[in-house]
Parts: structure tokens; C-alpha cells; sequence
């Protein structure tokens, strides 16, 4: 059966139809958590709750007298940090500080580089099966069509010829699947066949866990941009970054993308006549987090306490916990409609993201996000063990 196109709001003849917000869905559920006794646990957002380091707040102050326009293709000095963490963290050699670009956090960037890369309503964008949402929304900003699967050889051939974008999640969100180097391979080969340009959402690439954690002698997880990927050319690839989640800096918006050198030196140009800009100081702070590795370590050690406490409360109540090996989430079934498992849980004061936001694959599961701090996921978890998982949903 070929993929087909997820749903969405019909156009307008009075501006962009888009959907409702998801998370506005959640506003009941919240309400029952709320009347815990202990207070809700909400994990159902990544959102960082740790300080922003020292070092980076300190180079925001000194960099914060800056009355000058900063420039949208960012400072020379920001790029190059950025090519030597690349080198570093991701094993690529030789990035040109050309190819690269900050931008005003990934979210941004995602919803908007459809419409920045020339596309319209007779292209297609492939994203993941389960998916971030703003992957369908990017094309709708365009008015491309977007279809979720996870390999172009799902597609039939009328459609295969339409796609001009494919997007990698890798780590996942919400499933915190890698996807290896082979199989990167092989989706950037297919996509390279067609003309199609891979952008490759990586943002969770220095959180990977079990036999993805280099902290403690996993493999590093695999870039785009690395030679046994792309075959030695970031023809027709970029790459994105954020450091929201390794460095706590969700606040500053603090991202940055790189690859082929022609695609970037177009994003670029259409970035400064669009005014999207990073602003100086912001720059100044991603410098100085990027230079760092000590704060990176420090906060992947306090999510990687905090899954080794929720995990097995999950599983102990008979929660089935699959992929996970990477990011900030757990993404669980109980066997049922997820809106009974979220009804569920927000009865025990717990709060967790629909899988059904993220797809119609993502129906039946339960995104858990481990950004809660020390406390709130040791509650979630004694609140979990002591709970009894329904069998099935009342009739």
C-alpha cells in the first residue's frame, strides 16, 4: 500500500488555513492532573526546567551592548565554533564555516524551508511516519503536499516524481529511533536520484542512550553530513542543530543548519531580505556553548538519572517502552486508544504528550519526556508503581 498524504485544513481565500494548535487539545486533561494532592508531573513538553550554564549567560552579559544590525549569515567566529563541533561531536572534517548558519531556534527553520527552497503546491515534502508536526506544516506554509513514510520505495511513481524535499528525524521525536548509517545512506541516495533535497532534523544527536551514548562506549549517532552518509558531497543535504537541548538555552532560540554550499548560500540571501536574524548576543551565547563540553556532559548525566527512574515505573505497571534509545522521551503503549491511556494518567497527576499528535502511526501511544526535574520524576514514578494500568477502556 503506497503512503498517503496526512490530513489537512483546506485552504483559505482569506489567508493560511491552519490546523488548531494540538497541544490546546491537552487543556481537560491538564485540568485533572492539576487536582493531584502532589501537584501535576507535566511531561508532556521537552522543554528544558535545568539553569542555562554559567558560561553561556556570562558571555550573553558581555556581549550585551550591541546597538550594531547583526548580520544573518552570523559572526565568522560563531560559524567556525560551529564547523569545529562538528568535527568534534559529529566526525565531519573540513566543513566549510561558508555552509553554515544560525538560525532563530530549528522550529523556525523547519516550518519555513519548504517556502525558502522554492516550493509550491505541485511538490512534495516526505516526512517520518510518526513525526514533529511541524514537519506537515512547513508544507502547508508552501502549499506543497506532505506524505508520511519512511522510505521513497513506499512511494507509488506518480508521487516519487513530485518530491522535491525529504526530511530525516534522526534521533527521533517522539520515538527517539536512530536510524543508522546505512540507512541514511540509502534515503539520501534515493533522494539524490530524484533531485530531492534531505534536510536532516538532528537535534537530540548528543543524547543518545544504551548503545548510541559515547559517554559510556556506544557508537556515535550517525550525521548527514558524514562521509559514509553522503558519500564524501553535502550535494543536496543540510544538516540541523539545536542547542535547546544539550545546553538548556530553549529561551535563546539557538540553532544553526549546514551543508551544500549552494542551498546555504541561498538560505542566506533569503534570510537577510526576510530580516530572519539571530540577534548578536545570542550568537555571542551559542559561541560560548559550543566551546564548552563540560555543561553538555553535566546535563545529559541528569536526564540520563532521570529515564533510569522513570523506565522501569513505566514498565513495571506494564507499559510496553519502544525505540527510546535517543533523546529526551519515552514513547509507550498500554495496548489502547491514547487518549484513554492520556485520561489514564492525568488521573494519577501525570501529564504526557498524545501520540496521535504526531501522526495517524502514532495512534495508541504515549510520548513521556524526562525534562522533569529530580523531584517531579521521582513523584511520576512512585505515583506510577503504586497505580494499577486498566486492561482496557471501559465500554
Amino acid at each position: 500500500m503506497s503512503a498517503q498524504p496526512d490530513s489537512l485544513a483546506p485552504a483559505s481565500p482569506f489567508g493560511l488555513s491552519l490546523p488548531d494548535y494540538p497541544w490546546d487539545a491537552m487543556a481537560p486533561y491538564k485540568a485533572i492532573a492539576a487536582r493531584h494532592g502532589d501537584g501535576p508531573v507535566d511531561l508532556s513538553l521537552g522543554t528544558p526546567v535545568d539553569s542555562t550554564p554559567d558560561v553561556v549567560r556570562e558571555a550573553l552579559i558581555r556581549s550585551a551592548n550591541a546597538p550594531g544590525y547583526p548580520g544573518a549569515h552570523g559572526t565568522a567566529s560563531l560559524r567556525e565554533a560551529i564547523a569545529q563541533w562538528f568535527t568534534r561531536r559529529r566526525g565531519i572534517d573540513n566543513l566549510d564555516p561558508q555552509s553554515i548558519m544560525p538560525t532563530v531556534g530549528s522550529k523556525e527553520l523547519i516550518a519555513w524551508l519548504p517556502f525558502m527552497l522554492g516550493l509550491g503546491p505541485m511538490d512534495v515534502v516526505v516526512r517520518p511516519k510518526i513525526a514533529y508536526p511541524t514537519y506537515d506544516i512547513g508544507a502547508k506554509l508552501c502549499g506543497a503536499t506532505s506524505v508520511a513514510c519512511d522510505s521513497l520505495e513506499e512511494l507509488d511513481p506518480a508521487t516519487l516524481r513530485r518530491v522535491r524535499m525529504v526530511w530525516i528525524n534522526s534521533p527521533g521525536n517522539p520515538t527517539g529511533q536512530v536510524r543508522d548509517a546505512q540507512s541514511m545512506k540509502t534515503l539520501v541516495s534515493q533522494a539524490r536520484e530524484i533531485g530531492a533535497v534531505v534536510a536532516s532534523d538532528e537535534c537530540y544527536a548528543e543524547l543518545g542512550w544504551d548503545s548510541w551514548d559515547m559517554g559510556t562506549g556506544g557508537e556515535r549517532i550517525p550525521c548527514v553530513l558524514e562521509s559514509e552518509v553522503s558519500g564524501g558531497s553535502t550535494k543536496g543535504l543540510l544538516s540541523l542543530y539545536s542547542l535547546s537541548k544539550q545546553s538548556n538555552l530553549a529561551g535563546y532560540r539557538a540553532a544553526f543548519v549546514a551543508g551544500d554550499e549552494k542551498i546555504m548560500a541561498s538560505l542566506v540571501n533569503t534570510r537577510k531580505h526576510a530580516g530572519m536574524i539571530v540577534p548578536s548576543p545570542i550568537m555571542a551565547a551559542m559561541e560560548a556553548a559550543l566551546n564548552d563540553e563540560e555543561h553538555v556532559r553535566i546535563q545529559k548525566a541528569a536526564y540520563r538519572r532521570r529515564r533510569e527512574i522513570l523506565l522501569p515505573a513505566l514498565q513495571s505497571i506494564g507499559f510496553n517502552v519502544e525505540h527510546s534509545e535517543a533523546g529526551l522521551y519515552l514513547w509507550a503503549t498500554a495496548g489502547q486508544d491514547t487518549w484513554h491511556t492520556v485520561q489514564f494518567l492525568a488521573e494519577q497527576g501525570i501529564i504526557v504528550g498524545p501520540g496521535s499528535f504526531y501522526g495517524r502511526a502514532g495512534e495508541g501511544y504515549v510520548r513521556f519526556s524526562i525534562t522533569g526535574s529530580d523531584e517531579r520524576i521521582a513523584a511520576a514514578a512512585e505515583r506510577l508503581t503504586a497505580a494499577e494500568l486498566p486492561r482496557k477502556a471501559p465500554s
